[in-house]
């Protein structure tokens, strides 16, 4: 199969077979995705182990700039794996596999590295800083370049971190730590952001909140990949669905599609 015929199948929506996983040739510059624009974001057959674990399964994706992508599954499916693996964090160990992000090669680079060339992430514990403020742990964000937005400018996105600045950032409700979590990654200068399960554990009312302030972060254009057990919400947000099961992805396409497609939802996201 040649490679352009290939990102043709994997674009198409349908479930993928093992023949979409063939791994591209490796130490290039991405090429062309659907639609004759080049991938902003492209992950090339990766692996990745917990140990002797195998739990990233050969994932390849592209992303375009300004896409929201909604990463989806059961729980055990490689969702968080995959993303930390995206991340450079040192668990799940990367074995083999590319990461490309505006043509700057993630998979030679520790997270350190990867978050200086732009990429946040925001992981489902949130790791506010105890005995630090609001602003504290925004400041510390920005200890080192690249700054991106102005504390400022995250306060006038979220008003009521404004309100509590001087607040020790362990004490805030679980909505507003959120809200702190993804601020906190904005005040770098990101090209990508990572958020992994970011309605976990939030009352339903908080969850619009969450809702209202990543349809906003959607309408700057900000290129994203979601991590979410509520799939229905993750879906709605985003303009694309990938579907992992037992490490591998076997879906991708648009989010309308999974919405449309019960037998789909039901086989692989049990909704």
């Amino acid at each position: 199969m040649s490679e352009h015929n290939q990102q043709e199948e994997v674009r198409s929506g349908e479930l993928l077979g093992d023949e979409a996983f063939h791994a591209k040739t490796p130490g290039v510059a991405p090429s062309q995705s659907k639609g004759g624009q080049h991938a902003y974001f492209s992950v090339w057959n990766l692996h990745a182990y917990y140990g002797e674990s195998y739990i990233v399964q050969g994932v390849s994706f592209d992303i375009r700039e300004g896409e929201i992508v909604a990463l989806l599954g059961r729980n055990g499916a490689g969702k968080t794996s995959t993303l930390r693996a995206l991340a450079r964090v040192d668990s799940p160990e990367l074995r083999s596999g590319e990461i490309w992000l505006d043509h700057k090669p993630l998979h030679e680079m520790s997270s350190h590295e990867a978050a200086r060339n732009g990429l946040g992430l925001v992981p489902e514990d949130r790791r506010i800083i105890q005995g630090l403020t609001v602003e504290e742990n925004l400041q510390l964000a920005q200890i080192a370049p690249p700054i991106g937005w102005s504390i400022e400018r995250v306060y006038d996105l979220f008003p009521r971190l404004g309100e509590r600045r001087n607040q020790d950032g362990v004490t805030l409700s679980g909505g507003e730590q959120q809200m702190l979590a993804v601020a906190r990654a904005l005040v770098r200068d990101i090209k990508l952001l990572l958020l992994d399960e970011p309605y976990e554990g939030l009352a339903p009312i908080i969850v619009k909140e969450i809702e209202k302030t990543l349809e906003q972060i959607k309408s700057l254009g900000m290129t994203t990949i979601i991590v979410e057990q509520n799939a229905v919400a993750a879906l709605h947000l985003a303009d694309r669905a990938l579907i992992l099961d037992m490490g591998q992805i076997v879906f991708d396409g648009t989010a309308q599609e999974v919405l449309d497609n019960e037998e789909l939802r039901h086989e692989y996201l049990a909704i």
